[in-house]
C-alpha cells in the first residue's frame, strides 16, 4: 500500500513565507565585500522518526579557500544559469549527485555576502519528500556528504559561539556527532532556525575558539 508523501513541516513554510522579509541576517553580514554571484541549496528532507534534516557537505581539504569547512552544496551562477535557483540545483547535482526529480523548491533567503571568497551568496529553500541516494562526486571539491537531523541542530547541548583567534569573527556554530559547522553557513542556519520559531535557549556565552585545522589558509 503507497504511502503518502511527505508535507512541507509548517517550521519550513514559514521561513519560506517570511525569509525574504527578514533583515537581521543582512544587517549581521553588513560591511563585508559584495562580489561574484553566487547559490548555496538548503535542501531539508524528512527522517525516520518524523523529524526533519539537512544536506550538509564537507568541502575536500586541498581547496584554496575554506578547506574542510562544513557547508551547504552550491558554487557560482553561470552565464548559463537562469539565475540562483537553477545554480543551486545545478551545483547540487555536480557535488553530491541530487537529482532535481522530486525537489520542491519553496523560496530564498536574502542575497549575502560571503566574506574571504568575496562572493555574494543566494540561499535557496527546498524540500526533499522523498530523499534519492546522495554522495561524493568529485573527491576534489567534497570530502563527505551528511545529514544533519535538526533536532540536533536545535539541541542547546550542541551550540555554541565560535570565536576566531584575532576576535575579528564571533558567531553562532554548531557541532553535531564531530560535525563542526561554523561561519557564514552556521549564521544562516542559525537565523533559519529563529524564523522557524524551532530555537532553544542556548549558552551564548559558550565561546569556544575555532579549531586550527580551520585557521591554516
Amino acid at each position: 500500500m503507497p504511502t503518502s508523501t511527505p508535507p512541507v513541516p509548517d517550521w519550513l513554510q514559514r521561513v519560506a513565507d517570511t525569509a525574504h522579509e527578514d533583515v537581521s541576517l543582512v544587517r549581521r553580514l553588513a560591511g563585508l565585500p559584495v562580489g561574484r554571484q553566487s547559490a548555496v541549496l538548503m535542501l531539508f528532507g524528512p527522517t525516520e522518526g518524523g523529524g526533519q534534516d539537512i544536506v550538509l557537505t564537507e568541502r575536500s581539504a586541498s581547496l584554496r579557500k575554506h578547506p574542510g569547512q562544513v557547508s551547504f552544496p552550491g558554487g557560482m551562477i553561470d552565464d548559463a544559469d537562469d539565475g540562483p535557483v537553477e545554480a543551486a540545483m545545478r551545483e547540487a547535482k555536480e557535488e553530491i549527485g541530487l537529482s532535481p526529480d522530486g525537489v520542491e523548491v519553496l523560496g530564498r533567503l536574502p542575497k549575502l555576502p560571503l566574506s574571504v571568497t568575496g562572493f555574494s551568496v543566494t540561499p535557496v529553500l527546498a524540500w526533499w519528500p522523498r530523499p534519492t541516494p546522495i554522495g561524493v562526486v568529485d573527491p576534489a571539491e567534497v570530502a563527505s556528504v551528511v545529514r544533519v537531523p535538526i533536532a540536533d541542530l536545535v539541541d542547546p547541548a550542541n551550540r555554541f559561539t565560535a570565536v576566531h583567534p584575532s576576535r575579528r569573527f564571533h558567531a553562532p556554530a554548531f557541532e553535531v556527532d564531530g560535525v563542526y559547522v561554523w561561519g557564514f553557513t552556521a549564521i544562516v542556519l542559525s537565523e533559519t532556525l529563529d524564523l522557524a520559531g524551532l530555537t532553544v535557549p542556548w549558552d551564548v556565552q559558550d565561546e569556544r575558539p575555532v579549531p586550527a585545522r580551520f585557521l591554516t589558509r
